[in-house]
């Protein structure tokens, strides 16, 4: 799905005046989105004959923020030159580990006899030194 010079012609009003030095013209850049919206590849993917895809990239991504895009997209479907019906689909299958008492588990009732570990008989400290009787 490419768009011809005649084509352009129709949407040209809708797009960005290029200024200054550019290595891609507009159409270029169009036709590189068509690619990648057609069909689903990254931007660096993208085959050479278009041109470098971070300068394509850069210039989408700018057109999408200031509302470019969607101008150009409506203008091409009102003169039929193309249908595209745009649709994002996510799908994620991303588990968690989550521990017990957030799952809803009831809670363990078991409960030590002292809350002081010294009744309990652990030492405070692993440096402690203790005294054991000799028999």
């Amino acid at each position: 799905m490419e768009i011809t010079a005649a084509q352009f012609e129709l949407i040209e009003h809708c797009l960005p005046r290029q200024r200054g030095n550019v290595s891609l013209t507009n159409l270029q850049v169009l036709n590189a989105i068509l690619y990648v919206a057609e069909h689903g590849c990254k931007w660096r993917g993208l085959p050479k004959r278009f041109g470098n895809w971070h300068t394509i990239y850069t210039r989408m991504s700018r057109w999408a923020k200031s509302g470019v895009l969607d101008r150009t997209f409506e203008q091409l479907q009102r003169a039929q030159v193309v249908q595209i019906k745009i649709e994002a689909v996510s799908l994620d299958s991303t588990s968690v580990k989550v521990h017990p008492d957030g799952t809803g588990a009831p809670k363990k009732t078991v409960r030590r006899l002292s809350a002081s570990p010294v009744v309990d008989g652990t030492p405070r400290s692993t440096s402690s030194r203790r005294t054991r009787a000799r028999p």
